[in-house]
């Protein structure tokens, strides 16, 4: 299976479309392309049982964001404050930019 280029990058801003934690938004953390899975911070909290280590001193119930599928999040843009889909837009210098489908604002840089 060859794997696909996600349509977010970590650092973006994304709204969750559907599932439990519809409508939340939060910041990129990790991106896990091969597996189509992302991780928003403080969206999709588990709780994790974790016995004590020696990194891991303190043993307990750990709280910690669980990963969401790719599918399930939106880029939002940062001028119409809104989920939305994205293009690629070639610059006048030869460059690759990510663009809002919306409003044809720039995203980001590639």
């Amino acid at each position: 299976m060859a794997t696909l280029g996600a349509h977010v990058k970590k650092g973006d801003t994304v709204m969750v479309i559907t599932g439990k934690e519809r409508g939340k938004r939060g910041k990129v953390l990790i991106v896990l392309p091969a597996k189509r899975r992302v991780i928003v911070e403080k969206v999709n909290m588990i709780k994790r049982h974790q016995r004590p280590t020696q990194r891991l001193r303190q043993g307990g119930i750990i709280e910690r964001e669980g990963t969401l599928n790719l599918s399930n999040v939106m880029v939002v843009c940062g001028k119409c404050d809104r989920p939305t889909r994205t293009g690629i837009q070639m610059l006048a210098e030869g460059k690759k930019a990510r663009v809002c489908r919306r409003c044809g604002e720039i995203i980001d840089r590639t």
